[in-house]
């Protein structure tokens, strides 16, 4: 036995063959591109929190009328004509005293302060995410023919989005709602609808630069141009190559597009301009953020939080939304991971 082992090979430093890993050695599974995003996007606890509270408004929009305490446009003939505090606010007039019934306290009418908050929330949701679906819509494809094709193409479509880029977006906000705001188009959804257009009209631009410069760069890659030599025709290399590997820039673009909508309507609210209330008692939209910061401006001294209370609204979403956009950018961008 001892001479047969002498004889046995030993191995050597020079043996070519590979020695099994053991252990923490052995290599595993390789991990995907969306999974290492998904982990670097966890890692940011401020988009994890901007994350959670849009699920949170999305929870309360759903589900406005369980939760809101009373009907945002039943006025109390009780505190009428006069403005009722928040719930820890006393007052020399006994009518205008906070109660636990009114938590933040009613307007000059007597309706909910906190019910048209909860209602307003369904309005801001609408105008900060339907807006985004219609400029994505607009500005994916312009940017991806536009960066594509080159040449003539290019020069008169970047062309066309410089002059839209040009105008200036609140003025032309304020032109479409006071010359459409009373014909029947401007009154669908009480104005929802033109309100939802006029967003949509020029803020593409900045979506189809982004497609545009990532499509410049995606064209000259060595998979497009293997699919173009394999006879692929133009549809199907946009399609099937090109968009699906500039996703990444639009995803984050996109979710700084909900703040921008979000203050733009709070604006044309406050203007007076912007989506008109529904005083029907079972109108799904009642009012809005930037209508509720209108009013409360006009009586902030007598009911402060008719004013405060939509202002952190749009604020704390609008926040919510680019810490979002922030973490998409991290957890997306390829360098990150290296």
């Amino acid at each position: 036995m001892a001479a047969r082992a002498a004889l046995r090979p030993r191995p050597t430093t020079d043996d070519p063959r590979p020695t099994p890993l053991r252990g923490a050695a052995r290599l595993g599974t390789p991990r995907s591109l969306r999974g290492d995003a998904w982990r670097r996007f966890r890692r940011n606890h401020l988009a994890i929190a901007g994350a959670a509270y849009l699920v949170l408004l999305v929870g309360v929009a759903a589900f406005a009328p369980a939760i809101a305490p009373q009907n945002p446009v039943r006025t109390d003939v009780k505190v009428a004509g006069a403005y009722r505090q928040a719930a820890w606010v006393e007052d020399a007039n006994p009518k205008r005293t906070g109660s636990w019934e009114y938590p933040l306290g009613t307007d000059s009418v007597g309706r909910d302060v906190l019910s048209r908050l909860v209602y307003g929330a369904r309005v801001s949701l609408l105008v900060g995410f339907l807006p985004a679906v219609a400029i994505l819509a607009i500005g994916v494809p312009i940017g991806l023919v536009a960066g594509y094709l080159g040449g003539l193409v290019d020069g008169l479509l970047m062309r066309i989005t410089d002059v839209v880029y040009a105008f200036p977006a609140l003025l032309f906000f304020i032109v479409m709602q006071v010359a459409l705001g009373e014909t029947r188009f401007g009154g669908m959804l009480n104005g929802l609808v033109l309100l939802l257009v006029t967003l949509s009209v020029l803020s593409w631009t900045g979506i189809a630069r982004v497609v545009r410069g990532a499509t410049l760069e995606l064209k000259e890659a060595e998979f497009v141009l293997a699919a173009r030599s394999g006879g692929a025709g133009i549809g199907r290399v946009i399609g099937r190559h090109v968009l699906p590997n500039a996703l990444a820039p639009v995803i984050v673009a996109a979710a700084f597009l909900a703040p921008g909508a979000i203050v733009a309507e709070a604006i044309l609210g406050y203007l007076g301009i912007g989506i008109r209330p529904d005083v029907a008692l079972d109108a799904p939209l009642p009012s809005s953020w930037g209508t509720m910061i209108f009013d409360g401006y006009r009586a902030w001294q007598s009911q402060a939080w008719m004013l405060i209370a939509p202002s952190l609204a749009v604020a704390l979403t609008t926040l919510a939304c680019t810490f979002v956009g922030d973490g998409l950018r991290d957890a997306l961008d390829v360098r990150e991971g290296r």
